[in-house]
């Protein structure tokens, strides 16, 4: 078995974890934020639905910077609709999964490179970027999105056990 073999099946699992999460967030709600210093809701759940699809630039491409030129990169657009953020989403994870799939072991261990405005901010091998950039970062930020949800009274799904409002996952 090839590594991206045993990584897809995680993958997998996460991203469903993920798009069940992404299904509660009301559009009426993407407004929302706990606190002036957070993010709302809405640029929250598209930051989940895009980061999938950096898999794709980390696969494809040496690098990224995201000042190139010295003009920051824009984010992508946020959706006005859930069914927009979801459409999002699943094209993320299909790209995702599809670079992932395609991947051969050695890719996993070349370098990749952070730049912002042509000067390196860090170097690491694929596989640490996917980790750390990708899945440990969906993780986090889908975590985050949960509170958001409590916080104005969404149930919040399962994801790796019962929550408060659903007794199985």
């Amino acid at each position: 078995m090839g590594l991206s073999e045993s990584l897809l099946p995680e993958f997998d699992h996460e991203m469903a974890n993920t798009r069940r999460a992404l299904e509660r967030v009301p559009a009426e709600k993407f407004g929302w934020k706990p606190h002036d210093k957070s993010g709302t809701m809405g640029w929250l759940a598209n930051h989940l639905a895009t980061m999938p699809g950096w898999v794709a630039t980390m696969v494809k491409e040496d690098s990224l910077d995201i000042a190139p030129g010295g003009v920051q990169m824009q984010g992508p657009k946020e959706p006005s609709t859930r069914e927009e953020l979801l459409k999002t989403f699943d094209k993320s994870v299909a790209d995702a999964r599809a670079a992932l799939a395609g991947t051969q072991d050695g890719a996993f261990f070349k370098p990749w490179s952070l730049l912002e405005n042509g000067k390196t901010l860090l170097t690491m091998p694929r596989i640490a970027v996917y980790r750390s950039f990708v899945m440990n970062h969906v993780i986090h930020h889908r975590g985050q999105l949960t509170v958001y949800l409590r916080l104005n009274n969404v149930p919040v799904p399962a994801l790796y056990g019962p929550s408060a409002d659903e007794a199985k996952f």
